[in-house]
């Protein structure tokens, strides 16, 4: 309410000091005819600022706003992936049922191209991955999950995170799974109600983690070719991971 009220005062002020400038040039010179032709030229050019002002200069501050947000984004991200992502990426995979389907097509390798990353993220996001809770070191999980629940609050608090919603989804998929397996006193011999629980809750995190780390890799591949190479050569996906350099 105040800033409406400042707002209409602002212009009554500009208004009236308009007009009394005008009335001060009328009784210095006289001449109405050469106010109104300097005044018509001013408001015909009001809707060419109008187009200035809110749909080119407006629209390129927005577009350089989002970019800064981008970029801010992609660092959360790709803290995510240094510290959490990609460990657990690892710890999944080695308990997927099918991996010897799944690897092979969302394997990232150092030569690939749009075609391949488009390629990966439909598979990601067509394959059917299966988990078997039975198998999987559920305790190992757990304390890993445990370990990492600060920053991965530090990384939902961050408000660069609205513009994101794929990546909100994950780091929420990835809190509820870490909870699932903190609620329960024993994860020695589930119950099989209880495994296939929480196969679901671990195949919701790793259909969200294989697609976003796709993305990841395809931004850091563009922006940051060397930061790319160590990932391309050492991430979990591959048979041999090694840093050598070959």
């Amino acid at each position: 309410m105040k800033h409406r009220r400042w707002l209409m005062v602002t212009a009554a002020v500009l208004i009236a000091l308009s007009a009394g400038l005008y009335a001060a040039h009328f009784a210095i010179f006289g001449d109405a005819h050469h106010i109104f032709i300097y005044l018509l030229g001013d408001i015909a050019f009001v809707p060419l600022e109008v187009l200035l002002v809110v749909l080119v200069i407006e629209r390129l501050i927005s577009r350089h706003e989002r970019r800064k947000v981008l970029r801010k984004m992609n660092m959360l991200v790709g803290t995510f992936f240094s510290e959490v992502g990609t460990e657990l990426l690892g710890k999944l995979t080695e308990g997927l049922a099918n991996k010897a389907e799944v690897r092979p097509r969302i394997a990232v390798e150092p030569g690939w191209g749009t075609r391949q990353y488009r390629q990966a993220l439909r598979s990601a996001g067509a394959l059917k991955y299966r988990f078997d809770a039975r198998s999987m070191d559920l305790a190992g999980l757990r304390d890993f999950l445990a370990g990492k629940r600060d920053i991965l609050l530090l990384l939902l608090a961050n408000p660069n995170l609205l513009e994101h919603d794929r990546f909100t989804d994950l780091l929420w998929a990835v809190f509820h799974l870490q909870e699932e397996l903190s609620a329960r006193q024993s994860l020695d011999g589930v119950p099989d109600s209880d495994a296939d629980h929480l196969a679901g809750d671990i195949q919701r995190v790793y259909s969200r983690l294989t697609v976003e780390w796709l993305h990841y890799c395809g931004h850091l591949q563009v922006a940051y070719p060397y930061i790319f190479s160590i990932v391309a050569r050492t991430h979990p996906l591959q048979d041999n991971p090694d840093p050598t350099v070959s």
